[in-house]
């Protein structure tokens, strides 16, 4: 295949990257600069925001040449129509703000469509990476030559919005369904299938991020969608050959989201609920083997369990507090106030798996601030993850300290409170998140940061204040707790002359739901952003080298 990479096209047009947002704000600074960063140097960024309550307009703004949108909460389809009338480019991008492009994305699809400029638009591959960028298993992806109407009702050969460059023509007698809440890119892709030339290529043009809030979670939800898009082809069908393309591609899709179901529905087969009835009867019926297997795991649990697993979640409440049911824990997302009456936590593990944590969110929103110190030489305690999601082309050089020699990964081995290996005046940032309550000389592990920081390099570290002691991996190391006032004065003992800002985060909101186990998707996203000192769930510091 020719490298669609090679050259840019003369003509030197503009291409609108359209970036819709809901409530995304955690991730949109990423989304912006995989746009800005962009080989192709004629772009032009706009961000709609559809009515979030987050931090969405705070993030836009930080970017100079971003043009920014808001609507009052209208739904996908309309922001991205929104972004249309709002764009001034000759081609479309339409990206969503919890994932991003590669740099090559906007010069290899204008190459394309330079060779081949009468196809309405063209599409990609792309990753699928974990919320933090780590790529997951690769699927296979499929390019098509010929034929892209019959490929789409086979299935949505596409699979990712972003990987998509549009002619800008095209807008004038298309838009995206604002009756739909799911699928409308499908749907968008049939209508214009169907009446013009479209074409396709194997290069992998953005990365589709997985996390616990995507829509396309939502099994049930999704198929419903999935079907109704399909099926609005029925009509348009014009022989055998499309007709069979079609009723395969209805089997397949009533099998793919069956299939991840019964994935879902297995792993949480020794929880105290049934599923929904639309869930059951989706399994039973396009996986009748599969649902047995399940409804045996699941009554298998115990009589017990199944028995109160059927009862209303009201009942379960009921007997809970009635010292019946001790093992009842509020659904994600359902608990109440009167639900903190209990002497055990809804998680005993941070509340990662009832969403995520809430100093995750903390620490990243430190960390997203003072991603302009993560450059050059870094180094970071424990692994690197941090580094490259929020340094990304800035580092040259990363390096992972680790305290265990089998850690594979790690490039420096040894305690950070005394690792005389490393040279003095070696790294630009070092990156030490949650760690230092673990290192019983910690006043020894700053000073080592400052030794081995050159002057103008930066510290950015962050510590537990109000939290649950970890009984899993470090429960036999967990030594400290921190205040700002402490953090202060060991600054100023350790990084004495230096800058040093140190912050707080949390309030009596979110550290007792903090302590309490529940994820960061159940918690209320404006008590996120309020932060009173009395309440020191994290404390972050920010110190640089004099």
């Amino acid at each position: 295949m020719d490298d669609y990479r090679e050259t840019a096209p003369q003509i030197q047009p503009v291409v609108s990257v359209i970036i819709t947002c809901y409530n995304h704000g955690r991730y949109l600074a990423d989304a912006i600069q995989s746009a800005q960063r962009q080989s192709y140097p004629h772009i032009d960024i706009v961000v709609v925001d559809d009515g979030s309550t987050d931090n969405t307009r705070e993030v836009a703004s930080s970017f100079t040449g971003v043009h920014y949108v808001h609507q009052p909460n209208a739904g996908l389809s309309a922001a991205r129509n929104k972004g249309i009338d709002e764009s001034t480019g000759s081609f479309l991008v339409f990206l969503d703000a919890d994932d991003w492009l590669y740099p090559e994305a906007v010069a290899t699809h204008l190459k394309y469509l330079e060779q081949h400029p009468g196809c309405a638009f063209v599409s990609g591959w792309h990753d699928k990476v974990d919320e933090w960028g780590y790529p997951l298993d690769d699927e296979v992806q499929q390019t098509v030559s010929e034929k892209h109407y019959l490929s789409l009702l086979k299935g949505n050969y596409i699979g990712m919005h972003a990987a998509v460059m549009y002619q800008r023509w095209l807008f004038q007698h298309f838009r995206f369904d604002t009756t739909l809440k799911a699928c409308e890119d499908y749907d968008l892709y049939f209508r214009i299938a169907r009446r013009h030339p479209v074409g396709s290529h194997d290069r992998k043009i953005a990365a589709y991020r997985i996390h616990g809030t995507n829509m396309s979670a939502n099994v049930v939800f999704m198929l419903r969608h999935v079907m109704k898009v399909c099926r609005r082809q029925r009509s348009l069908l014009k022989n055998q050959e499309e007709r069979a393309a079609y009723q395969s591609g209805l089997k397949t899709w009533r099998a793919y989201y069956a299939s991840r179901l019964f994935s879902r529905l297995w792993e949480e087969a020794g929880g105290g609920r049934w599923p929904s009835l639309q869930s059951l009867t989706l399994l039973a019926r396009e996986k009748p083997k599969k649902f047995l297997v399940y409804l045996i795991k699941k009554a298998g649990v115990s009589a017990r369990s199944a028995l109160k697993g059927s009862l209303p979640d009201v009942l379960l409440k009921f007997l809970h507090r009635k010292g019946y049911y001790r093992q009842y824990v509020p659904a994600q997302g359902n608990v109440q106030p009167g639900d903190f009456d209990r002497m055990t936590p809804f998680s005993n593990d941070f509340g990662f798996e009832r969403g995520g944590a809430i100093d995750r969110f903390y620490i990243e929103s430190f960390l997203g601030a003072s991603s302009d110190h993560i450059r050059g030489s870094v180094l970071e305690i424990g692994d690197n993850e941090y580094t490259m999601r929020f340094g990304r082309d800035c580092v040259q050089q990363s390096d992972i300290l680790h305290i265990d020699s089998s850690n594979a990964k790690a490039t420096i081995v040894g305690d950070i409170s005394h690792v005389p290996q490393i040279p003095s005046g070696r790294f630009d940032c070092i990156i030490f998140t949650q760690t230092l309550h673990l290192i019983y000389d910690f006043k020894n592990a700053l000073k080592t940061c400052y030794r081995i920081l050159k002057p103008g390099g930066c510290l950015l570290l962050t510590v537990p204040g109000i939290s649950q002691i970890d009984r899993g991996a470090w429960k036999d190391y967990w030594l400290w707790s921190f205040t700002d006032t402490s953090m202060k004065r060991l600054m100023q003992e350790t990084f004495n002359g230096s800058k040093v800002d140190v912050q707080t985060y949390g309030n009596v909101y979110t550290a007792a739901a903090f302590l309490y186990g529940m994820g960061l998707p159940e918690v209320r996203k404006d008590a996120l952003y309020r932060h009173d000192p009395d309440y020191q769930v994290i404390i972050s510091v920010k110190a640089v080298k004099a």
